[in-house]
């Protein structure tokens, strides 16, 4: 195996030069930016519900609704809407820790703080200026959805973990293990870690650091792994690949319909729970290719935990049934991330990460009326947006496989 962390000399591109801002400009550029788009997203939130969609009512409803619960010391065992592993649990229950604050003005609150936390980091150091000012850019292409959900908390636990892994394996295994109790796939930004010591770590401190919190969780709270029965009834999301397939089969007289079924929006009819378990192959595929690169990588760079990261999570949200608006933020933080480093393979995927964002805002919610009743306009914006997360499939394998063999 060859470890390679020098970076090459690099010539700066005119796109570099005019769509960053260098040296200390950037300093001032970057919050300024930040402060201008998060304006705007709040600005949107406040006016939810006037043509730009009822997203918040997530946090004011069901959000609020499970802090309650939460809050006397038990998981909303029987609700088919809990589908989250326990570490969701204490993230819910932080909002009421701000005094003088509503439950959604203070989600709203750690929201933004979890953001501009994420913005630091990816900012700080001698981290290429791109990867901060993908994140700031991009993350307002979901328009107010980033606000109104907890993503970008779990955002920053994997970001944080791959930024750390180089110099303190054992947080960083840490950070990955609170993040995957919350919602799982930050597991996976353990996936590229350099083999040796740094391997055993980050692996034995994210197992421990798991172990440990789920004790106390277990200890603190009644029925934690009640998410388990929901999540497996889950079905096909009109946003998947597979709600994709769907939507063009009922245009061709399929009589399958869509229901708001554990959350979503999903097919119900004939062949649907065909189509649910081809997802869930593909999946299991997408398991056993990414093992097969882990096995033949003989060539690390610094980026490689980077580029892994986003080429796992990218695999693995294209293959689910499930495609919520939402997942889009967990790509554009892998996508920054990667960017931070010059010796990253996926330039090329960070942009097809931000244009499959700024879709997604068309598909909810703008137009998320002609998705749920398939028009063809609904297709075809799934279509675009579906078809970039996959090219982007594609092209990440392809260049994280070339970037690491011999």
């Amino acid at each position: 195996m060859t470890i390679d962390t020098q970076d090459r000399p690099t010539t700066r591109s005119p796109v570099h030069a005019t769509w960053i801002p260098a040296g200390r400009r950037t300093r001032f550029a970057l919050p300024a930016a930040w402060l201008l788009t998060r304006a705007g997203m709040l600005y949107l939130l406040i006016r939810d519900g006037l043509g730009v969609g009822g997203v918040a009512r997530e946090v004011h409803g069901l959000y609020a609704h499970w802090y309650a619960i939460l809050a006397q010391g038990a998981f909303p065992a029987g609700d088919p809407l809990w589908q989250y592993p326990p570490g969701a649990g204490p993230l819910l229950l932080a909002p009421g820790a701000l005094p003088g604050l509503t439950y959604f003005q203070a989600f709203v609150t750690l929201t933004l703080a979890a953001d501009a936390v994420v913005t630091y980091a990816l900012a700080r150091g001698d981290h290429d200026p791109r990867g901060a000012w993908l994140w700031t850019a991009g993350l307002p292409l979901l328009l107010h959805i980033p606000l109104a959900r907890y993503d970008v908390e779990v955002t920053a636990f994997a970001v944080l973990a791959l930024l750390t892994m180089r110099r303190a394996p054992r947080v960083s295994g840490a950070l990955a293990a609170f993040g995957a109790l919350v919602k799982v796939w930050p597991a996976l930004t353990l996936l590229g870690a350099p083999r040796g010591r740094t391997t055993r770590q980050v692996w034995g401190s994210a197992l421990v650091s798991a172990a440990a919190m789920l004790l106390v969780l277990a200890v603190a709270f009644r029925s934690p792994f009640s998410f388990l029965r929901e999540q497996g009834e889950r079905g096909v999301q009109i946003e998947s690949l597979g709600g994709t397939v769907l939507s063009y089969a009922r245009l061709a007289g399929w009589p399958g319909q869509v229901r708001y079924r554990y959350g979503a929006m999903e097919y119900v009819g004939p062949s649907v729970h065909l189509v649910a378990t081809v997802s869930v192959a593909l999946t299991a595929a997408a398991c056993g290719v990414l093992l097969w690169w882990r096995v033949r990588a003989r060539r690390y760079s610094e980026a490689t935990p980077y580029d892994a990261a986003l080429c796992a999570v990218l695999m693995f949200t294209v293959t689910s049934r499930v495609i919520s608006p939402q997942y889009l933020i967990w790509l554009l933080g892998l996508a920054a991330v990667c960017l931070t480093s010059r010796r990253t393979t996926q330039r090329t995927v960070a942009l097809l990460v931000v244009a499959a964002a700024g879709v997604s805002a068309l598909a909810y919610p703008v137009l998320y009326e002609d998705v749920m009743a398939g028009t063809w306009l609904g297709c075809a914006v799934m279509t675009v947006r579906n078809a970039l997360l996959l090219g982007g499939v594609l092209v990440s394998f392809r260049s994280l496989w070339k970037g690491t063999k011999e």
